[in-house]
């Protein structure tokens, strides 16, 4: 990306009060004071996650008043100078699921496979579309927050999904994103079973290739802290390894990778380090390639008069319930004036081999999680002094793509040597 292209930096949008039940009706003085806390930080852009239940409550019923709130946030989100990029399948949030009950228990429809939730879910992609596409400071849609948990064989109810169906699905309403709203930067979004589970439907080469950018969601509570650390190098660099692992993938040496959640949770920090961990997380990840910007996991704490989120949620926010600046949110506002000016990369010259089978998928994702044999290589070089990258086996048997990269010395994990530690639930670290 050119150098003289500002670096972004926002936030995913948690509302101040009642939280994302906040689209049941909808304040906007109460959106006011939220934007107006985050652009004093100096951020420039939000993330913001209307709920498909209130959307969408029956496959052929799309409120027009739950359409004119988004729009509506948007714009406030242009009074204080923010631009606004928008979930659409919306889905899952901190723990609790929001599904339409048209999906769910009597009428059970796989939403990445049955025609008429796929159907359902276009339609609602358009309308946004419809609705937002000439907001200008409107970035594009994200199809939906981490909605590949749905099909995760640890959800309670999985609807599962081949590699060649999560394509399908992804593909399809990235297509209704682009006549809908066209000239936008329309992504889809997965947690990191997509990378780390084994058997999993949504796989690498989805996230590094589908969409206008390659979205990366980096959190250390995956078994990264607890094996080595809250405020280790494999912690405070963990959402670099992960856009490295990206770029393994990825068939445009220049595609924009956008860190679009990461976050600082309290069952891996003390609340004293987060300020430090933020800092060392958005360093490290700005010294990387084509990087578009950063969005902190999140705006404002989760209240504690809502009950049943798991106990991190309640203090994740940059800024606290009452509006005041939290001293991690203090020290994302202190680092980004000197941050937003683009500065060359160092080199990464030596590359990590990712074994792949014909379909370009990990033959052991395993061995990518925290603790893997590929994971170690990583935290064994870094630890060094190295800056590596990641690339498949694929590459590392053409010399003429490895030059492309720069890459002249490979590393070959020994895949025998074991699978990480890899568990995305909220584990206390002792």
């Amino acid at each position: 990306m050119p150098l003289d292209t500002p670096l972004r930096f926002g936030a995913n949008y948690t509302p101040a009060m009642e939280w994302m039940h906040s689209w049941l009706d909808l304040d906007l003085d109460d959106v006011r004071r939220d934007f107006a806390g985050l652009a004093e930080l100096g951020l420039d852009h939000v993330r913001i996650f209307p709920l498909w239940t209130v959307l969408q409550p029956n496959r052929t019923l799309i409120r027009e008043s739950a359409v004119a709130d988004v729009r509506a946030v948007v714009d406030v989100a242009a009074e204080f100078g923010l631009d606004a990029s928008v979930d659409v399948i919306q889905g899952h949030l901190s723990s609790f699921d929001f599904i339409p009950s048209w999906l769910f228990t009597w009428h059970d429809k796989n939403m990445f496979t049955h025609p008429d939730a796929l159907s359902g879910q276009v339609a609602l992609v358009e309308r946004l579309g419809a609705a937002l596409g000439d907001a200008g400071n409107f970035l594009g849609f994200t199809l939906g927050n981490e909605t590949n948990q749905f099909s995760a064989e640890t959800h309670p109810h999985q609807w599962p999904v081949t590699p060649a169906e999560a394509s399908t699905w992804i593909t399809t309403l990235l297509a209704a994103a682009d006549r809908a709203a066209p000239g936008q930067q329309h992504v889809h979004s997965e947690y990191d079973a997509a990378w780390y589970m084994d058997g999993h439907g949504f796989v690498p080469t989805h996230a590094a290739r589908l969409g206008a950018m390659t979205t990366i969601h980096s959190w250390i509570f995956n078994g990264t802290a607890q094996r080595y650390g809250g405020r280790s190098i494999a912690s405070d660099r963990h959402a670099e390894y992960m856009i490295e692992l990206s770029r393994a993938f990825a068939t445009d040496p220049q595609r924009p990778i956008w860190l679009q959640e990461v976050g600082a949770p309290s069952n891996c920090l003390e609340p004293s380090q987060t300020p430090d961990f933020l800092e060392a997380t958005v360093r490290s990840a700005l010294r990387t390639e084509n990087l578009w910007g950063i969005t902190w996991w999140c705006s404002h704490d989760v209240s504690r008069s809502l009950a049943d989120y798991p106990e991190l949620e309640y203090s994740l926010g940059l800024i606290d319930n009452d509006g005041a600046a939290k001293p991690i949110g203090r020290r994302f506002a202190e680092i980004l004036p000197e941050l937003r000016e683009r500065r060359p990369v160092p080199p990464r010259s030596l590359g990590i081999v990712i074994e792949v089978d014909e379909e370009e998928i990990p033959v052991s994702r395993g061995a990518m999680s925290p603790g893997g044999a590929i994971f170690q290589a990583w935290v064994d070089a870094t630890t060094a002094g190295a800056d590596p990258t990641f690339v498949t086996s694929a590459t590392a048997a053409d010399p003429a793509a490895l030059a492309r990269r720069g890459i002249t010395e490979l590393v070959r994990p020994d895949l025998a040597t074991g699978v990480g530690t890899y568990s995305s639930n909220n584990t206390v670290v002792g």
